[in-house]
């Protein structure tokens, strides 16, 4: 080995090497270092989907191999809960959750699962409120509380928690927005809906007889809705009758229908509550996608009313 002058001993190779770098300017060495990592992740990442794409088509053919499921009964179950985790992040366009139950394994469907599936609404599904919502917003929302403490921002935030069945969240929220703007009309509906949903017509009643006085086509509707479900909880099924059929002349929501037909059958009117559901039924198979998520669960009880209609 050749060692330089006065110098630490490095190989000539080593130091011809470093010459080299020498000349090479600053910048354009940083950018081709950039470049190197860039492509290195790029790289990696193509890997790890390839990896995963191979994983997926394992996964595949291993659930249809009998012997697979008798060898380890358990893996073929996580399999299935990480595939079905999967298809509903896609749905709902969790792009980043889907990413990771992909290259993942059941871990991540795991925390999916508690930390959004199950966030998804129970006891107001089929009567959610008009709008979106996302549940992004509510760090958003929360943060704005603490710093400006807004009523609508209360009012915001229990619409959030209505919509993901949190109710006694939402009761909370519409309280802290009813102190800061007790006139709110939109507060006192939702609130009202909110009293409905925890089984509280008594408490509802109030609120919501207000709003429909004030303004009968309040929320495109859905106020009048809510009173006349309070009264049919509270055994006013006269005045109930009444208000569907106000809802039923503006407007087909299938779930106004659907239980002013079983107010009909109630009645013995079989004949009545046969159009409401017939009615139901067939707009349904032009409804658009997003409007027959949503109405499901009126549809199905449309098609058990009419099999009990025969």
């Amino acid at each position: 080995m050749t060692v330089s002058e006065g110098g630490l001993g490095e190989p000539n190779q080593v130091r011809a090497r470093h010459s080299v770098r020498a000349v090479v300017p600053r910048g354009l060495s940083a950018r081709t270092d950039r470049q190197d990592t860039l492509a290195f992740s790029i790289f990696h990442l193509s890997f790890r989907g390839l990896i995963s794409a191979r994983m997926l088509a394992s996964l595949m053919s291993q659930l249809l191999n009998f012997e697979y499921w008798l060898r380890a009964p358990w893996l073929p179950l996580i399999s299935l809960f990480q595939l079905w985790m999967l298809i509903d992040a896609i749905r709902r366009r969790e792009w980043l959750w889907a990413f990771f139950i992909f290259v993942g394994w059941g871990i991540s469907a795991l925390f999916y699962y508690f930390a959004v599936y199950r966030a998804a609404p129970s006891a107001t599904r089929g009567f959610e409120l008009p709008g979106a919502h996302d549940r992004r917003r509510i760090k958003q929302l929360q943060a704005q509380i603490f710093h400006l403490d807004k009523a609508h921002h209360h009012f915001q935030l229990g619409d959030i928690y209505f919509q993901q069945g949190k109710l006694e969240k939402a009761e909370a929220c519409y309280r802290a927005a009813l102190e800061r703007d007790p006139q709110d009309i939109d507060t006192r509906a939702h609130l009202g809906q909110c009293f409905l949903r925890q089984k509280k017509p008594a408490e509802a009643r109030p609120l919501l007889e207000g709003v429909v006085a004030e303004n009968p086509k309040h929320d495109y509707g859905y106020s009048l809705m809510a009173l006349a479900e309070t009264l049919a909880a509270l055994g006013e099924t006269d005045a109930a009758l009444s208000l569907w059929k106000q809802v039923t002349e503006n407007h087909a929501y299938p779930r106004a229908k659907v239980q002013l037909a079983e107010l009909y059958l109630a009645r013995n009117q079989p004949d009545l509550a046969r159009a409401e559901v017939r009615e139901v039924l067939a707009e349904d198979i032009h409804a658009p996608a997003f409007q027959r998520k949503r109405d499901r669960v009126w549809v199905r009880r449309a098609n058990s009313l009419l099999r009990k209609l025969g």
